[in-house]
């Protein structure tokens, strides 16, 4: 592969969630960038050179800003973990979301990001998984787990919905993502549109039951195509190893490519959403020649 003229890069800053773009035109691959507090470095045009990542052993709350020892749930300090919506127990079961009690720790919050409507999916990314992620997140969410396609297969009136269709579907589909799988591009082509009718099938009746609790137009199947996802990868690792920025503060080695929130590099793989909120220094040589890869 030949390499065009890359800048230097030296930016310091606190790591927060990559953010992702789906290749434009379509088949084209993601287009990712590090955030570095303001800055944002490019990385697809990184692939093929080498990066170090030197954590400088201060982490910061995303939320308040104050010093903390440990980030909690990527990137918040103790006492914002335990008092934020977005913290809670209810984002990783939202079907034991508990707004419509009245004790949501950010009732503002709730209505805004849980009472809107979900998408109930499934993707490819280490294998078939059902997911659920807000209308307004599609295809974010897709990108971020690594999905080389995924589709739409319910249109659901809140988040704790969503979570009750989710509970019914993965006693038939996986919900989580195998991330070393994911990692070395390793997914078998699968019919996604097949699949959805079929696991539409075999949970209709818990899908009627919620309709005849919640209304008939609280969980809506939809007829979306699918979409697919190509990745900036040179190189798939063989055997994926990560690194840890608390063990090891600096890591470096050649960027091989980045799928989903992870960094592929010669020397190992990083997810660089574990890290939200670790103050770091990030560097890459300039490139002024090329070279075929």
């Amino acid at each position: 592969m030949t390499q065009t003229s890359v800048n230097p890069v030296d930016v310091s800053g606190r790591l927060r969630k990559m953010p992702a773009s789906a290749g434009n035109p379509v088949g084209s691959p993601v287009q990712y960038q590090l955030r570095l507090g303001d800055d944002h470095v490019a990385l697809n045009e990184l692939i093929g050179q080498p990066i170090s990542i030197e954590f400088d052993g201060v982490i910061r709350c995303i939320n308040c800003d104050r010093v903390t020892k440990k980030s909690f749930s990527q990137g918040f300090c103790f006492p914002c973990m335990r008092k934020l919506a977005a913290c809670d127990s209810c984002i990783m079961s939202p079907e034991k979301c508990h707004f419509h009690l009245g004790t949501c720790r950010e009732p503002e919050w709730g209505q805004a990001n849980c009472m809107v409507e979900h998408v109930v999916y499934l993707a490819n990314s280490s294998g078939l998984k059902v997911g659920i992620t807000r209308g307004t997140q599609v295809p974010t969410r897709w990108i971020d787990q690594g999905a080389v396609d995924a589709i739409p297969m319910l249109r659901v009136a809140t988040r704790q919905l969503s979570g009750f269709v989710e509970v019914a579907c993965k006693a038939h589909v996986a919900d989580r993502t195998n991330w070393r799988t994911m990692l070395k591009g390793e997914t078998t082509e699968l019919n996604l549109a097949e699949e959805r009718d079929k696991l539409l099938a075999l949970v209709a009746e818990e899908l009627d039951a919620l309709r005849a609790e919640h209304g008939a137009d609280s969980i809506r199947a939809v007829q979306e195509p699918s979409r697919d996802f190509s990745y900036p990868v040179e190189v798939w690792p063989q055997k994926v190893t990560s690194h840890n920025l608390d063990k090891t503060p600096r890591v470096s080695g050649v960027l091989q490519g980045v799928k989903g929130q992870y960094l592929i590099l010669d020397t190992g793989v990083i997810n660089i959403r574990k890290y939200t909120g670790y103050q770091v220094r990030f560097c890459a040589p300039a490139n002024t020649g090329d070279s075929n890869a």
